[in-house]
């Protein structure tokens, strides 16, 4: 079975940065998109950024177009999340999830496996 496993989270302070990595075994990598969601305390789950199995065509919510980067780095058979001018409303329990990336990604659809979540805390 896989199940990705996240690090990188953490405490840090608005305007600052964090970078998340999402492993998995690089043969899943290699042809499965990764997708990251997020879900604060009382909230709905968000997907937050997507990059494909094929081509590596990223997507990201409106909330974090421009802060977010996502990218794959298959020779360490990671896939990270970088989050620059992080704000108060970026706190949240991030979950990391592989499969098929498709239009509804973030909506968790084709989503095969998922990772147990890493808290994120951006204090004001």
């Amino acid at each position: 079975q896989v199940q990705p496993v996240e690090s990188g989270g953490g405490l840090v302070h608005s305007g600052e940065s964090l970078k998340l990595s999402c492993a998995a075994p690089e043969r899943t990598l290699q042809h499965l998109g990764v997708a990251w969601f997020r879900q604060a305390p009382g909230k709905e789950r968000e997907g937050v950024s997507a990059i494909d199995g094929e081509v590596d065509k990223t997507y990201y919510a409106d909330s974090v177009q421009g802060r977010f980067t996502i990218s794959r780095d298959n020779a360490k058979k990671t896939v990270t999340l970088q989050m620059n001018s992080l704000k108060p409303e970026d706190t949240a329990v991030y979950y990391c999830a592989v499969g098929v990336v498709s239009w509804s990604w973030a909506e968790g659809y084709g989503m095969q496996y998922w990772g147990k979540g890493i808290l994120v805390n951006v204090s004001s």
